[in-house]
């Protein structure tokens, strides 16, 4: 019987394990409980709510260490997202750091376009945008996010909109006129440059000095500025310089399963105007790959125009002024990153929209480009 009884060592043993399995589970109960005290943890589902203060990206936890997968994902070898929110940066909103910039755009798109867009934006310098939105940009869980964004202003074509446009000074101007009437990309072209015009009046309102317009699958890529910056490129343009042209460069799409194409797509086609001519005509049946044109779309860039009296649009790429011809220069760097067509669900969502029939007749009266008619 003696044999049978537990030694103390091992009674002792029982006793500290017991012991252990009791605090344990109450010490990672209060840790949880201190965490969520102080804010330490987020709820996901709460991240981009409309009460959300903060930027997507601008959480104030501390900067992660690199790793080497996420080499991997900028460089689009992942199908998980990856676009580069960098955590702890802050933007003066309310600053009055000069010049300031705003980008105004014509939308559709859904917030996995639109965020990435203006958060790499507001990261080179632009401070407030001006988003004309429709489709599902217009939508209450897309729009009720957009305008929590600060610097972020949303316009939504109502009624009142289509009115007073209706009734501004380039509605009755023969250059536009002959766009009047016709169905989708003519019709998003007259709604672009009506949208420009109102853009222009909110921008003197909001204090701006520069404005451009962009689409939502298009980058400013300020190179040649002293700091990665498009605020300091424009401090740079002499005073007399009433516009700035950046020249497109358009994306070469190598795989047919992008996700993210501001992430996944690295490689350009150049614009012309950055290239010697011999490199240009020497490429140009290898660069074209077949298609009629240099580009799938345009050619000619972007502008930014300075805000100043009798601006006013000139379609969706350039500016003009009532009273004089502006005085326009071309930059030998920057330029515009044209995400063109990198998915094939942008080619079906832009014939879906506009709802022609499959005849030659019919994609003729809808399309400009030769690339969108085939």
């Amino acid at each position: 019987m003696a044999g049978l009884r537990p030694t103390s060592s091992s009674s002792s043993f029982t006793s500290k394990l017991l012991l252990m399995l009791t605090v344990l589970p109450l010490t990672l109960a209060a840790f949880a409980f201190v965490l969520q005290w102080r804010g330490g943890l987020t709820d996901p589902t709460t991240r981009w709510g409309p009460d959300r203060k903060e930027f997507p990206g601008m959480e104030s936890s501390g900067p992660a260490r690199p790793s080497a997968s996420d080499c991997v994902d900028l460089l689009g070898r992942t199908r998980s997202p990856s676009f580069p929110y960098y955590r702890d940066w802050k933007f003066r909103y309310g600053s009055d750091l000069r010049p300031k910039l705003c980008i105004t755009t014509s939308t559709s798109a859904g917030l996995e376009q639109t965020l990435p867009w203006i958060f790499y934006h507001k990261v080179i310098g632009v401070s407030t945008f001006f988003l004309f939105v429709e489709g599902k940009a217009a939508t209450p869980n897309v729009s009720k996010v957009l305008e929590s964004i600060p610097g972020v202003k949303v316009i939504y074509r109502t009624r009142e909109l289509e009115e007073q446009q209706a009734r501004s000074r380039i509605w009755n101007e023969t250059w536009l006129a002959s766009f009047f009437y016709k169905p989708c990309n003519y019709e998003l072209f007259v709604k672009q440059s009506l949208n420009m015009e109102m853009a222009i009046i909110m921008a003197r309102e909001a204090g701006m000095d520069w404005i451009i317009h962009l689409d939502t699958d298009e980058l400013l890529h300020p190179a040649g500025a002293r700091e990665y910056s498009v605020r300091q490129l424009l401090a740079d343009v002499p005073r007399n310089v009433d516009m700035v042209i950046f020249p497109n460069y358009e994306s070469s799409v190598e795989r047919d399963d992008i996700k993210e194409p501001f992430s996944e797509v690295s490689m350009f086609k150049k614009n012309f105007d950055h290239l010697p001519k011999e490199t240009y005509f020497g490429n140009y049946k290898e660069a074209t790959r077949g298609n009629p044109n240099y580009f799938l779309t345009y050619g000619n860039g972007k502008s930014a125009a300075r805000i100043q009296d009798h601006l006013r649009p000139n379609g969706a790429h350039r500016w003009h002024n009532y009273m004089k011809t502006p005085n326009e220069i071309k930059l030998d760097e920057a330029a515009v990153l044209h995400y063109t067509y990198p998915k094939f669900s942008d080619l079906t969502s832009r014939r879906a929209r506009c709802g022609c029939k499959p005849t030659k007749e019919d994609v003729k009266r809808c399309f400009m480009l030769e690339f969108d008619r085939a």
